[in-house]
């Protein structure tokens, strides 16, 4: 959607898409508080993801997900609560899960809990018969250590697996994984990281607005951004636009931002 003509803004895929991907991360919202997101926010919000535990406990689940599927946005639960299930050896009951709530995308991840990789990559191909998967690469702990070559590794056996992205680890806060313990990213890991997976294939979390900022900076408007706030997905969406100050210039041409900066 757009109010008016404005020049030299990036193209933005149609959607449904599959790049430039914006992933809203619901902590709790109550399902009034989904039905305004979704009236401000649909038009920019490619997937909804229930963060960790959440659908355990939130009130008017079914017509929650009922709304966010009306409006044609992918939503799943989170990867915590997979895990959760897996750890009590309950994989055929989150299958049910899912069907019961008739959920048509999902997660799978070890971030909580040591899994093997041969078995990670196996539920992935069991729920991508008939889900759309996403996986997550990366420890939640702080201080965890994974090579570059491991996070390469498993981000290629994951998409072989049948994933449809890869989520790079980062947690809400937005300082383990691919970020170092300040928040910043770790430049020489992303760095290796795309140089051996299509970045269009990778979902970043970036929950912190200079998380956001490096990202778009480094691989343009349709990067994939996950973990944003759903009151951060407008002011996302304007980052992307070059119409915040710290993308301000990076889509004018070079007269412009000689004769204004």
């Amino acid at each position: 959607m757009i109010n008016f003509d404005l020049p030299h803004i990036p193209t933005r895929p149609t959607m449904p898409r599959e790049t430039g991907l914006t992933m809203m991360m619901d902590k709790g919202l109550s399902w009034r508080q989904t039905e305004n997101f979704v009236d401000a926010n649909a038009h920019l919000a490619d997937i909804v993801k229930l963060g960790f535990g959440t659908s355990y406990v939130t009130k008017d689940l079914t017509k929650k997900l009922a709304i966010y599927k009306e409006a044609n946005i992918k939503t799943y639960l989170g990867g915590t609560l997979f895990e959760a299930f897996i750890a009590r050896g309950m994989f055929d009951d989150y299958r049910r899960l899912l069907d019961k709530f008739g959920l048509e995308t999902c997660e799978v991840s070890d971030g909580s809990i040591t899994m093997d990789f041969d078995k990670k990559c196996e539920y992935i191909s069991t729920l991508a018969k008939d889900f759309r998967v996403l996986s997550e690469v990366g420890s939640k702990e702080e201080g965890i250590f994974i090579s570059p070559a491991m996070w390469i590794s498993m981000m290629q056996g994951e998409l072989a697996a049948g994933s449809w992205k890869v989520i790079a680890e980062a947690r809400e806060s937005g300082n383990v994984g691919i970020y170092r313990p300040n928040g910043t990213a770790h430049v020489s890991l992303v760095n290796k990281i795309i140089s051996n997976v299509k970045v269009e294939n990778i979902l970043w979390e970036a929950p912190i607005k200079s998380q956001q900022v490096w990202f778009i900076k480094q691989f343009g408007a349709n990067v994939n951004l996950g973990n944003i706030a759903h009151n951060e997905v407008i002011p996302l969406e304007c980052l992307r636009l070059g119409l915040r100050g710290d993308t301000f210039f990076d889509y004018l041409p070079e007269e412009l931002v000689t004769a204004h900066k």
